[in-house]
């Protein structure tokens, strides 16, 4: 018997929907906030998609006592609606643990709200994977020097990106 896990995470994002999309799809702007790395798919639904390591993440994972494999994370492009909505399934490939649990769901939902402001949410279904679960909750205690880590350590890092040019990580 598997018990439903799912996380959502909700942040704020002073800025347009579409710059927040091509902030989660452009490899450009992936690489700059988070844990780095960056992100190659072609941009329609059933291509698959990988998040790449690149040379930080490298360099980093060394001084911390072991290495990540080129591809960090995989799966496929389950849907894609541009700005609004993106479906992935994700599998945590640099964590042989995290990776034999196989792929989860994830959801990105963008709306744009009054004020110039856009609405962040993501829902990541990891029905079955608790390893992957408790790597992306964000653990305060565990990770104080990336703001907690997972989820909430990439979003608050992807929004002081967009609203002020700088990660708070890079």
């Amino acid at each position: 018997m598997t018990s439903t896990t799912v996380q959502v995470h909700r942040v704020y994002i002073k800025a347009k929907p579409q710059a927040i999309f091509e902030a989660i799809t452009k490899p450009e702007w992936t690489e700059k906030y988070g844990y780095g790395g960056y992100f190659e798919s072609e941009p329609r639904a059933g291509s698959p998609y990988r998040i790449m390591a690149d040379e930080q993440m490298k360099k980093s994972a060394l001084e911390n006592g072991f290495e990540v494999p080129d591809v960090v994370i995989d799966g496929e492009v389950v849907e894609l609606d541009p700005p609004h909505k993106l479906v992935l399934t994700w599998r945590m490939a640099m964590d042989p643990t995290a990776a034999a649990e196989g792929f989860t769901r994830l959801t990105y939902e963008i709306d744009e709200v009054e004020g110039g402001y856009a609405r962040l949410t993501v829902i990541h279904d990891l029905t079955g994977a608790p390893t992957v679960a408790a790597q992306t909750a964000g653990d305060g205690e565990a990770h104080p020097h990336q703001g907690g880590g997972g989820w909430p350590w990439v979003l608050s890092d992807l929004k002081s990106l967009l609203e002020t040019g700088t990660a708070l990580s890079r």
